[in-house]
């Protein structure tokens, strides 16, 4: 009988995390006429303003300088925006590479995107399609497909949710019953400890202690050759906060190429061990 693979997840932030800057600043924010400065204090200000929720914000004034400005905001013309990305150095090949060193492990790795940037913007980037979940925020659009109103709003705190969903294998958002249910953690289908989260900023503190305090890896990455950004990084080991930090480079061989390869063994370790000091009890 073939044994089982061993399940495992690395959980990805996107803005500064896979690609540099904000997923708007690529297209969108150019499509309305605006800077990433102008929009962004845009976006604090009414914050404060009305004590509300930054991402529903952000999302709010999408859709009200679109339509401003004349500019469409369909699901496709989002999806187009997407291809305007670019992305940090070996991101496009790192998704086959990592799953093909897990399986010569016996491990399958599994990829998850937990952002507050746009759910329809991403999808026009080559690495989509290598996601088995994509959390992050979302429209609601007409029976025209057009965006009208935010379906899904992805904060620092919320995005914790999801790393559950991911460990008890909840993946339907409409049921919230599923990721409050009491589960086991031996039946859960991706313990913590098989669990990777790679993030930049503080938006992803709440996750970077959860999966580090449950026995996971969380690395902090920052940008190659920004001024000050590893020492910025830094601090979020200083803090307790991460494991390590690399440079957010994804080729061959990469820092985080090593340390996320090393984490696969780990987990396949793992496994070689309980079942050694099984036969020994």
């Amino acid at each position: 009988m073939a044994r089982k693979h061993i399940e495992m997840a690395i959980a990805y932030d996107f803005d500064g995390t896979l690609a540099d800057g904000n997923m708007q600043e690529h297209q969108f924010l150019p499509d309305i006429g605006m800077t990433p400065n102008d929009f962004w204090a845009e976006v604090k200000r009414l914050t404060k303003e009305h004590q509300a929720d930054e991402v529903l914000v952000y999302m709010n004034l999408m859709l009200r300088r679109a339509g401003a400005a004349g500019v469409p905001v369909r699901r496709d013309d989002f999806k187009e925006r997407g291809k305007a990305i670019r992305l940090f150095e070996g991101v496009e090949g790192w998704f086959d590479r990592i799953d093909s060193y897990g399986r010569a492990r016996d491990v399958r790795v599994r990829h998850y995107l937990i952002s507050s940037g746009n759910a329809e913007i991403f999808a026009g980037t080559p690495i989509a399609s290598k996601f088995a979940e994509v959390y992050a925020s979302k429209f609601m659009f007409d029976e025209n497909g057009v965006a009208k109103w935010p379906a899904l709003a992805v904060n620092y705190t919320t995005k914790t949710q999801y790393l559950f969903r991911i460990n008890k294998g909840a993946f339907d958002l409409s049921d919230n019953s599923g990721v409050n249910r009491f589960v086991e953690k031996h039946d859960r289908p991706v313990p913590f400890e098989n669990m990777v989260f790679i993030g930049d900023g503080s938006t992803d503190i709440p996750c970077f202690r959860l999966v580090k305090e449950q026995g996971g890896l969380s690395v902090a990455v920052f940008k190659p050759h920004g001024r000050g950004a590893r020492k910025k990084a830094g601090a979020y080991v200083t803090d307790g906060r991460v494991h390590c930090v690399a440079p957010a480079i994804y080729t061959d061989g990469s820092a985080l190429d090593r340390i996320i390869k090393a984490n696969i063994d780990m987990v396949a370790a793992r496994r070689t061990l309980n079942a050694l000091l099984a036969e020994g009890t």
